[in-house]
């Protein structure tokens, strides 16, 4: 049975499964949908199109599903769509939507997402990141599988930051972090590639020290842009018979050659 506090205030026209708790003052929306499991902490705001899936968890004071923060918005029904088995912790504030881009704003599965943090409006996000206190992305901003993202660091509109990428703490993004790369400063830079992360999730040796080569080519070999990315495609090549390993340095490379803004240099 649902189990919502006699306090809280759930729309007649709000979906949910039927173990979704709904802790003392917080708000449903009408156009809210929330899956099998998930918790929702006193105080909490879920309002817009948004979609919850199953085994949330929802500290108290979060506002999530509210409008963009976009001065061209005009209340069109956009959406925010979140995965199953996520910790979104105190004051965290996801918006939806815009229709100058896709419509929706998107949080995978098992992502951990901790106080105060700030998703804006029509950002991608992946599955398995983390996201420390006070760490603030703006629009259209895409944070791939395994990230992390430093406390109070902040991330211009239209970023991407690959999988397994580390940005450390208090840093200011405005370009691209190509995968498995750490970077950290205002405004951040590249600091090498991210191996404790890496060691941690299985990657193997032979991997590892081929992104390190990558890296080298990349940042340290003094190669223009357009040079590293033929050296990298050649890398990958030679690394055929690893299929691991040719994986990842495709990974590294076809980011790099799809960056519209340009990749921290």
């Amino acid at each position: 049975m649902t189990r919502i506090h006699t306090t809280a205030v759930v729309d007649s026209k709000a979906e949910l499964a039927s173990d979704v708790e709904v802790g003392p003052f917080s708000v449903i929306g009408p156009n809210v949908k929330i899956g099998s499991g998930t918790k929702i902490g006193s105080h909490s705001v879920i309002e817009g199109y948004t979609t919850i899936g199953q085994q949330n968890i929802f500290a108290h004071f979060a506002a999530i599903g509210g409008p963009p923060q976009d001065m061209k918005y005009r209340g069109e029904p956009t959406q925010l769509i979140i995965g199953d088995r996520n910790t979104i912790r105190e004051f965290t504030t996801i918006h939806t939507g815009t229709s100058q881009d896709e419509g929706i704003t998107r949080i995978g599965n098992d992502n951990w997402i901790m106080a105060y943090v700030h998703i804006a409006h029509d950002c991608q996000i992946g599955n398995h990141t983390i996201f420390s206190s006070n760490a603030q992305i703006a629009g259209h901003v895409h944070v791939n599988d395994w990230a992390i993202m430093g406390g109070m660091s902040g991330v211009h509109q239209f970023v991407r930051i690959g999988q397994h990428a580390m940005l450390g703490g208090a840093s200011a993004l405005v370009q691209d972090i190509p995968p498995f790369v750490i970077a950290a400063g205002d405004k951040a830079s590249p600091h090498g590639i991210n191996v404790e992360g890496l060691k941690r999730r299985g990657f193997s040796s032979e991997t590892i020290s081929a992104l390190r080569q990558a890296y080298k080519v990349l940042y340290k070999d003094g190669l223009s842009f357009e040079d590293a990315k033929v050296e990298l495609q050649k890398m990958v090549i030679a690394s055929a018979g690893d299929a691991a390993t040719a994986e990842k340095l495709a990974q590294f490379h076809d980011f790099i050659a799809a960056s519209t803004r340009g990749i921290i240099r």
